[in-house]
């Protein structure tokens, strides 16, 4: 998500500095100009403006099996389940749906602004094959679960050679 930069967040080189250790540093550092954070261009307000509705928020998501079942969780705290779309097409699911703040004020000077609100979407291939017609959803303590019956595989048969 494209964020407005303010004098007092991590710049992107900040950042990637902040994760490299000291000789991915060192040669990271000679492969670019030595130009002062001060003179880096900055984007435009119109810019930051236009980027923002481009991309919905990614929702993070767990998948696992168990000896029957195939669940994915996904962390939707503060989301009403009336506010949250679900559905399942050839073992393709797609969760979206929309985060509202529930501020209705009209703030005019940020500080930190860290949240996300507005919409946010994810898809996900499942690994296994599943029956997609017995899914199970819930939305319980801020965490919406899914989990879908495994088809059952045939075990494959030892043929004997003659």
């Amino acid at each position: 998500m494209a964020r407005k930069q303010n004098d007092d967040l991590l710049i992107e080189d900040e950042l990637a500095a902040a994760f490299l250790n000291d000789d991915e540093l060192t040669q990271s550092s000679s492969q670019q100009q030595s130009t002062p954070v001060a003179d880096q261009a900055q984007p435009s307000d119109e810019s930051w403006d236009d980027e923002q509705g481009d991309f919905p928020g990614q929702l993070a998501v767990d998948v696992y099996e168990t000896d029957d079942q195939l669940v994915v969780k996904a962390r939707t705290a503060g989301v009403n389940k009336e506010d949250l779309d679900v559905s399942i097409s050839d073992g393709i699911l797609t969760i979206s749906g929309t985060l509202s703040s529930g501020d209705d004020t009209a703030a005019t000077n940020w500080h930190i602004q860290e949240c996300y609100w507005g919409e946010f979407s994810r898809t996900v291939a499942l690994p296994v094959a599943v029956k997609e017609d017995e899914a199970n959803a819930a939305l319980k303590d801020g965490v919406l679960s899914i989990s879908f019956p495994k088809v059952q595989q045939e075990q494959a048969k030892k043929i004997a050679i003659q």
